[in-house]
Formats: C-alpha cells, sequence, structure tokens
C-alpha cells in the first residue's frame, strides 16, 4: 500500500472524514427530533395526523436516497427561502431520510413498554402528552439506544451519496484525487479504510454501551 500517497493527499481524507461526520451526526440529531414527531403522529388517534406520519414514513422508505437528495437540492429552495449551500441541503435531505427510519425505531420502542406504565400514570392524574414526556418515551429511548447508534453507522455510509450534489464528504474528495492524481485505486481504497474504521469503531462503542445498559437493568431487578 502506498503510503507515501496518503501522506502528500492526508488533507483531502482528512476534510472530507470531518464533512461525512458532520452530516451524519446532524443527520441523526434531526433525523431523531422530526423521527418522534412522525412517531407520535402515527400512533395518534387522529386519523389525519395518523395518516400524514405513515404516508411520509412510507414515501421515504420505498423511494431511493439519491433521488430525496435530488429532489432537496434543486426544489426545495425553489419552495422555502433557504440557503443554497450544498451541505446545508445534503444535510437536510439525509435528515429527512433518517427521521423516517428513526420514527419506525421509535416507534417500536414506545410500543415495546408495557401499557400498565401509562395507565399508572394516567391514574396518578398525569395527562396522556405528560405521561408520555416523562414516563414512556425515556424508557422507550434506552431500549432504542442500540438500533439508534446502528441508523448513525448506516448515515455515515449512505451519507456518501451526496457527492453526486458536490458536497465534498469523504467520497467526493476521494473521486476528487482520482481525477487529480491518475490513480483510480487507491484514493477508494484509502477512503473505505476510512470508512470501514469509524464504522467499526462506532460498533464497538455500541457494543460496550449495551452490555452497559444490560448490566444495570440486571442490577435494577437484583435489588
Amino acid at each position: 500500500m502506498d503510503i507515501e500517497f496518503f501522506v502528500e493527499y492526508y488533507s483531502y481524507f482528512l476534510k472530507g472524514t470531518g464533512t461525512t461526520l458532520l452530516i451524519s451526526l446532524f443527520g441523526v440529531i434531526f433525523g431523531s427530533l422530526v423521527g418522534i414527531l412522525l412517531a407520535l403522529m402515527k400512533l395518534s388517534n387522529n386519523k389525519f395526523l395518523k395518516g400524514i406520519a405513515t404516508s411520509y414514513i412510507e414515501i421515504v422508505r420505498g423511494t431511493p436516497l439519491i433521488l430525496q437528495i435530488f429532489l432537496v437540492y434543486h426544489g426545495l429552495p425553489k419552495l422555502i427561502p433557504l440557503p443554497s449551500s450544498r451541505i446545508f441541503l445534503g444535510t437536510i435531505a439525509v435528515f429527512l431520510n433518517s427521521a423516517a427510519y428513526v420514527a419506525e425505531i421509535i416507534r417500536a420502542g414506545i410500543q415495546s413498554i408495557d401499557k400498565g406504565q401509562m395507565e399508572a400514570s394516567r391514574s396518578l392524574g398525569m395527562p396522556q402528552g405528560m405521561a408520555m414526556k416523562y414516563i414512556i418515551i425515556p424508557q422507550a429511548f434506552k431500549n432504542i439506544l442500540p438500533a439508534l447508534g446502528n441508523e448513525f453507522i448506516v448515515l455515515i455510509k449512505e451519507s456518501a451519496i451526496i457527492s453526486v450534489i458536490g458536497v465534498q464528504d469523504l467520497m467526493y474528495n476521494a473521486d476528487t484525487l482520482r481525477g487529480i492524481t491518475y490513480r483510480p485505486f487507491a484514493p477508494l481504497i484509502y477512503a473505505g479504510i476510512i470508512y470501514f474504521i469509524i464504522t467499526f469503531s462506532l460498533s464497538k462503542l455500541l457494543g460496550i454501551l449495551e452490555r452497559r445498559l444490560g448490566a444495570s437493568d440486571k442490577s435494577k431487578e437484583s435489588l
């Protein structure tokens, strides 16, 4: 492996990695916020809200991310006055896509909580919204934290596709190096190694977190 190549052009990989991580981080944060809203709408007894959430989730999950990126990049600024920044619009497309998947994760997490929890909260005089906010959702998040972590890992890999609109992420910079160095494989190999290191490290951290959460649950049960 040509280490000298990496040393000479490491700045391209460094900047690209930073952009990839930034987009993925904001994607999972805002995707989670929108996902919570969608999950609550889908669980709502209001047929209108439930219909909107269900339609959004099914449409987003049923169409490719690259199509959504192009629609947001070319269409959204014409509907809403937004900055024309590629990275800004790319991040919006990523978190809108992530929100649909996070919504299903959160919905499953909420439904995994024993219904007796809500009934007990209501019997104590708590409104449903307050019980959901302080009792149900915190417990659900603890159960779905590993799944949300996996969504972050998936986003890191899938965000590579935003290079199609010129966002200078890791994949875009690797492709740029292929053009300026006439080295078709080396930039891709190094980009692949960086993606692997990031996702492998996060997977291990998630495993540690999951084991600790499991251990804390067992210790509570023993008390």
